[in-house]
């Protein structure tokens, strides 16, 4: 029986705690089409995979996986796939993973599906949960290629243990594929908070409603208040404004998010902001008016002036976290 592959994803030497998401979902399929569950990583040591259920943990090494080369570590991602013969492949749809699955893909001449919020296998093969329109819908696909290629929301799978007896290698990647049309110079760092805005746990958004960016403490109080697995989030007429950055965007023109807490401060609930929120598992707003379609969607609302709620709800949760 082929087996299944996980890709896991570090950032700057360290793995990214997605990968872990990654592997519990394919130790899922595994374990429904009786087989094994292989983690191909690069440039991070990926050994407490095994604890969510890696057989084999595989470390590609080579002198263009360098950070940043994205094709040459998608092109030694299909080198693999063609010759392991694997039944589905699993990446995290970050930032990160959006660009690599669709380049291996690509390098496959495969379908690709993406997005992904549920796995089930039954008897004619594994049949995917994704959004659609916006997140207003949710359609059912089955995987027809072989392999299945899946790319996996963050924060919506849970990373579960089964702790396997893992082996370990080390393989010299097969990057003869990739493009040599550019190269990475150098990085830049954002500035802003730690956590990448798409992989928060718990998210607190700002709107319009907080009237300028010297009001912004309010919502970094709340965000602090809630402790290191928080992260910041931002409206679209936010960061069309220049308050904050497009990397803390949530929306169908920035980044789609699935905390299992995210509050909305001073949102209305625009169409493009619901989209790339509204899968969040719970989601609080704070708006002064009773009618705005972020209630709809909400469940819990606060109606009153951001201005006064957001510093008591802070105090409340300091209150709470300190008892």
């Amino acid at each position: 029986m082929a087996d299944v592959l996980a890709v896991a994803e570090s950032k700057h030497g360290v793995l990214a705690g997605v990968s872990r998401e990654a592997v519990a979902v394919a130790r899922r399929i595994a374990d429904e089409l009786g087989c094994q569950v292989e983690a191909a990583v690069t440039g991070a040591s990926a050994d407490e995979l095994a604890l969510y259920g890696a057989e084999r943990i595989v470390r590609l090494v080579g002198d263009d996986l360098r950070p940043g080369q994205v094709d040459a570590w998608a092109a030694a991602l299909a080198s693999r796939i063609r010759a392991g013969g694997y039944a589905a492949v699993v990446i995290a749809a970050t930032a990160a993973g959006k660009d690599l699955a669709p380049r291996v893909a690509a390098k496959l001449g495969t379908s690709l599906l993406t997005d992904v919020t549920d796995v089930t296998v039954d008897a004619g093969g594994i049949l995917v949960t994704r959004p659609v329109f916006a997140g207003k819908a949710l359609a059912q696909v089955r995987a027809m290629a072989v392999p299945a290629l899946l790319s996996v929301r963050p924060n919506v799978f849970s990373a579960a243990e089964s702790p396997r007896d893992a082996t370990r290698e080390t393989a010299v990647a097969d990057t003869s594929d990739r493009s040599r049309g550019y190269r990475v110079v150098g990085f830049e760092a954002s500035s802003g908070a730690s956590i990448d805005v798409s992989e928060a746990t718990i998210v607190v958004s700002g709107g319009r409603g907080l009237k300028g960016p010297e009001n912004w403490h309010l919502v970094e109080d709340l965000r602090d208040a809630l402790g290191e697995s928080a992260a910041l989030g931002a409206s679209r007429a936010v960061v069309d404004a220049g308050w904050r950055p497009h990397s803390e965007q949530v929306g169908q023109t920035g980044k789609t998010v699935t905390p299992k807490l995210y509050f909305a401060v001073a949102i209305s609930g625009a169409i493009q902001h619901l989209a790339g929120m509204r899968t969040s598992g719970v989601i609080v707003a704070v708006n002064r008016d009773a009618d705005a379609p972020i209630f709809g969607v909400a469940d819990y609302g606060i109606v009153g002036d951001a201005f006064e709620v957001v510093p008591r709800l802070a105090e409340a949760i300091r209150e709470l976290y300190e008892g």
